[in-house]
């Protein structure tokens, strides 16, 4: 079957003939026709089999007939994140150099200023992330009530990244009648409950079983009993023993990983970038462009990087870590390998490792092999510790008549002293400090026994106290009170004791105000 089987216009084949593609893909054969008959698709395919222009081409014929109105896109694309968002922008550009269409690219991290100008001038076809999409329609600068076409890509990565809530506002927001497409990798039981509220008798096209890897990858594991150096140390034996490495894709789970192993790789002479979700927009997209040059051969990514690049000549894949979702380890491995090319996968894995690895294998259906040696032969424990048992007996160590103690990192014995002599005494006669116990004793405050109260006999002719205003002390300022001074008593300027005011009465309070004197 070739493209012009499919239904497409002459526009659209010109465009693909010039791109060098020659006979479609199973999903795209599947797919495509149920498109163009305006039936809500419901696609699962493996990654890197063409599921973008599976949705790309029939959306290009569909929209030769038409106009775009301003601030009312025609279709909507909605990408969980910005790469995948502008990698599909770059296939409008490349089928669609034949159309005269308005493509919009709404995702984060750029000016908001070029966006709204592309939006007034009306669009085509609408490229967005679910975020920064809301923001245009909160600020009144976009309306969805003309969306004839709905694009949901990667369904399953819209689940893991929290943006469901986000997709049901907007599926409320466009018309009842638009037609909708869903394609995924993979199709876990949310997504399908999903699936079935936004797709209205929808055709499902399925061309492989669901999270299964293309069989031109070689997967391997690789036994690591240790994190941090040792672990980045077998990764780097990897890369140079590694045969036909062109390039490769180095998957972490955390974003701060990516960084510290791009580091590392670099202060090893390795050509490595690094590209997570943390990093600014022209970051990202400087860091893949230099990989898909192939200015930089290694690329340390997280996730990010994990759904729908198309970088057909990804030989090598290394998964640092092992994802903490089966699902991740197909979208990851599955950078390469991609249009019938041969790759090969590799996954460090430890003991902590070993029921992720269970899922993996029961998600794709079948075992990984091991490159040299199985879990069995590997230490669990982490470089630089040691088991808490081992420490704790060395601290427990006692000698024969003496007792060891550990202080700054040496250890000092100390003998057993006399039962008739003193420590105390011992030890302020050498001029040593005293043990720590002793010092906490000795520093501790000191508690007064608890006596009863004596009876206190007054005398009945004892004058009475004196009033409480004349027994007053003089006010101390703050630091006399530190110091316990007592500050000297005023005097005024005949020497006795001032009172209120003394002789020190302000000039304005002195001065007559007229009031009580008769008219």
């Amino acid at each position: 079957m070739s493209f012009a089987d499919l239904g497409l216009s002459d526009k659209v084949l010109q465009a693909v003939t010039t791109a060098g593609y020659t006979e479609p893909t199973p999903i795209q054969a599947q797919a495509i026709p149920h498109v163009l008959a305006r039936r809500d698709v419901l696609g699962i395919a493996q990654t890197g089999t063409g599921k973008t222009a599976a949705f790309t081409l029939p959306m290009l014929t569909m929209l030769e007939t038409g106009r775009a109105r301003a601030r009312m896109p025609r279709t909507l694309i909605l990408e969980p994140t910005r790469e995948l968002a502008a990698q599909v922008e770059e296939n409008f550009e490349r089928y669609g150099t034949n159309h005269k269409l308005n493509v919009a690219l709404i995702i984060g991290g750029v000016s908001f200023a070029d966006q709204d100008a592309k939006l007034t001038r009306g669009t085509d076809v609408l490229i967005a992330t679910p975020g920064r999409l809301l923001d245009h329609f909160e600020r009144g600068k976009l309306l969805l009530t003309g969306v004839e076409l709905l694009v949901i890509d990667e369904a399953d990565r819209m689940l893991d990244m929290g943006f469901i809530p986000d997709i049901e506002r907007i599926v409320k927001m466009v018309p009842f009648t638009r037609q909708t497409l869903f394609f995924s990798a993979t199709m876990p039981p949310e997504i399908e409950r999903l699936a079935d509220m936004f797709l209205h008798n929808p055709q499902r096209v399925e061309v492989a079983r669901p999270a299964s890897t293309a069989t031109t990858i070689e997967q391997r594991l690789v036994a690591t009993g240790a994190e941090g150096h040792e672990k980045r140390k077998v990764l780097r034996h990897l890369i140079r023993s590694a045969s036909e490495l062109q390039n490769g894709i180095i998957f972490c789970n955390r974003k701060r990983d990516v960084a510290q192993l791009q580091r590392s790789l670099t202060s090893h002479g390795f050509n490595a970038a690094a590209l997570h979700g943390d990093m600014d927009q022209r970051a990202r997209m400087a860091a893949l462009d230099g990989f898909r040059s192939g200015e930089v051969p290694l690329l340390v990514a997280s996730d990010v990087a994990a759904r729908g690049l198309d970088i057909p000549a990804v030989s090598h894949v290394f998964n640092f870590d092992v994802p903490h979702h089966p699902e991740d380890y197909v979208h990851r491995i599955g950078r390469t390998g991609r249009a019938g090319r041969s790759g090969q996968a590799f996954t460090l894995a430890s003991r902590s490792d070993e029921r992720s690895l269970s899922a993996i294998e029961s998600l794709i259906g079948q075992p990984i092999a091991w490159l040299d040696g199985d879990l069995a032969s590997v230490s669990d424990e982490v470089e630089g510790d040691e088991p808490r048992r081992r420490r704790g007996s060395r601290r427990a160590k006692e000698t024969k008549g003496g007792e060891e103690t550990k202080s700054g990192g040496r250890s000092t014995e100390r003998s057993a002293a006399p039962a008739s002599e003193s420590p105390r005494s011992e030890n302020r006669s050498r001029g040593g400090r005293r043990p720590a116990a002793e010092r906490s004793r000795a520093d501790a405050p000191r508690r007064d026994p608890v006596r009863e109260p004596e009876p206190v006999a007054v005398a009945p002719s004892a004058p009475p106290a004196p009033p409480r205003e004349l027994a007053r002390e003089p006010v101390r300022s703050a630091p006399e009170r530190a110091r316990g001074e007592r500050r000297p008593p005023r005097r005024d300027e005949d020497g006795e004791t001032p009172v209120g005011l003394g002789s020190h009465v302000p000039a304005f309070l002195l001065k007559p105000t007229g009031f009580g004197k008769s008219k």
